[in-house]
């Protein structure tokens, strides 16, 4: 049964679509059935994925307005995972949602009969609690927020914690934060060490392990149509996204070791 992970954060540019590539590619070597779901109407997961976001046949907004089936809009991958691409056109479909019932369920609703079929199932957010988002939200049984370590973005985490906080109330009791990821990390930066202290100190265990460094091979991956595990695993940027691969897996595993003692209780 696949856990599924929504990679949010409304700050902007603080790593999302490259986490959701990487780590989608990552648990794919691991080996780990893997889905990935483009929810960002920019497309940039879909064509970092190696996909042409304006030649999909079928995509993300096609199943949330409930035109096709989500198996008729999965593709395959040259890295080993599948792929819901994303495009333009989930811009309206969000407006279109937004006059239906039950709008915020629509995601939640194609991925169940799609979790036999994968390990893991990864959702890549737009940057904004927008109605995408919490489809997203809604759907997943975690969150994975990637930030930088920057003041602002402290203040951005809080937020976003009040929003998971709210939705829980309201959508999907279940959900819980996976963790939170440092991305573009620059070990030479006081104010990064000290963010990432204040970081571990209120969110223990909940911070990976695992650290993303700025690393010019990361960058440079999504040009060539490759996750930086195709592209050059063996960089710093590689190393780090099957660290956090390694990691989620691992937990994953403690879980399932969790759940009949649950049961038996």
């Amino acid at each position: 049964m696949a856990r599924i992970i929504a990679i949010a954060n409304q700050k902007g540019g603080v790593g999302k679509t490259t986490t959701a590539v990487n780590l989608a590619a990552a648990l794919a070597r691991a080996p780990q059935r893997v889905l990935l779901v483009d929810l960002d109407a920019q497309g940039n997961a879909t064509m970092g994925s190696g996909v042409d976001k304006r030649e999909v046949e079928n995509s993300t907004c096609d199943v949330l307005l409930q035109e096709v089936d989500a198996r008729q809009a999965i593709v395959a991958t040259q890295e080993n995972f599948d792929l819901m691409p994303g495009n333009i056109d989930l811009t309206a479909a969000e407006i279109q949602l937004m006059e239906l019932n039950g709008r915020e369920m629509r995601l939640k609703a194609a991925l169940e009969p799609l979790r036999g079929d994968y390990d893991f199932i990864i959702i890549d957010c737009p940057p904004a609690l927008s109605l995408l988002t919490l489809n997203a939200l809604t759907a997943a049984d975690s969150v994975l927020v990637p930030m930088q370590c920057e003041y602002y973005a402290l203040e951005g985490l809080s937020a976003l914690v009040e929003t998971i906080d709210a939705l829980k109330a309201r959508l999907n009791p279940a959900l819980e934060i996976e963790g939170v990821l440092r991305t573009m990390f620059d070990v030479r930066n006081n104010l990064a060490n000290a963010v990432s202290a204040e970081l571990t100190q209120h969110f223990g265990d909940r911070v990976f392990r695992t650290i993303v460094p700025r690393n010019v091979r990361l960058a440079e991956a999504p040009s060539h149509g490759q996750s930086i595990v195709g592209y050059d695993r063996t960089s710093r940027g590689g190393v780090a996204y099957l660290g956090l691969a390694g990691e989620i897996i691992r937990r994953q595993a403690d879980r399932r070791k969790q759940q009949p003692a649950r049961e038996v209780a």
